[in-house]
């Protein structure tokens, strides 16, 4: 390894860990933030669900919870969402870590982490499910979900393009 690139290696830890202390201050707002994100998240498959729902003339797709409000937010257990239709199911599961702030598993600072999983019944009797890491990241003024494909380095923000890319090749 060059002295270039393990001096870059070195920049980012201490960037890392200078954004992890700021927020490890201040559990409150941590916390905070936390249940907000769980509400962001909510609020994208709401808005999906309702959006798809009202261009389809018979069946509908599903959300559980039916309602969500940042209170429900678990922190100390696993949080789950779920979009289906007809036996077609994206499973969107996150969980507060153990560090209030952590860059373990992904390059951007998180609070949450979690992952999505797309799957209908010939997957399953192929034993192959689409699955993908998401992580609600915070910067200095900003904060959203983002999923990170291991198998194709691919990331990207969750919105309304995200869960369409999901749920289609499960009707196809």
């Amino acid at each position: 390894m060059s002295q270039e690139d393990a001096t870059l290696r070195l920049a980012r830890q201490i960037d890392a860990a200078s954004k992890n202390e700021r927020f490890s201050v201040d559990a409150a707002a941590v916390g905070s933030l936390r249940r907000r994100g769980a509400a962001e998240l909510y609020r994208i498959c709401a808005e999906f669900v309702s959006s798809v729902n009202s261009k389809l003339s018979e069946a509908g797709i599903n959300l559980s919870p039916a309602g969500y409000s940042p209170e429900m937010f678990r922190e100390s257990g696993v949080n789950i969402i779920q979009i289906s239709s007809q036996g077609r199911q994206v499973q969107i599961t996150f969980a507060a870590g153990a560090k209030l702030l952590s860059t373990e598993k992904f390059r951007m600072p998180y609070v949450l982490d979690g992952e999505v999983r797309a799957y209908n019944q010939k997957m399953l009797e192929r034993f192959e499910i689409l699955s993908l890491s998401l992580f609600y990241c915070v910067g200095e003024d900003t904060a959203d979900w983002r999923f990170y494909d291991w198998r194709t380095l691919r990331t990207g923000l969750v919105n309304h393009e995200f869960l369409i890319s999901l749920m289609e090749p499960l009707f196809s």
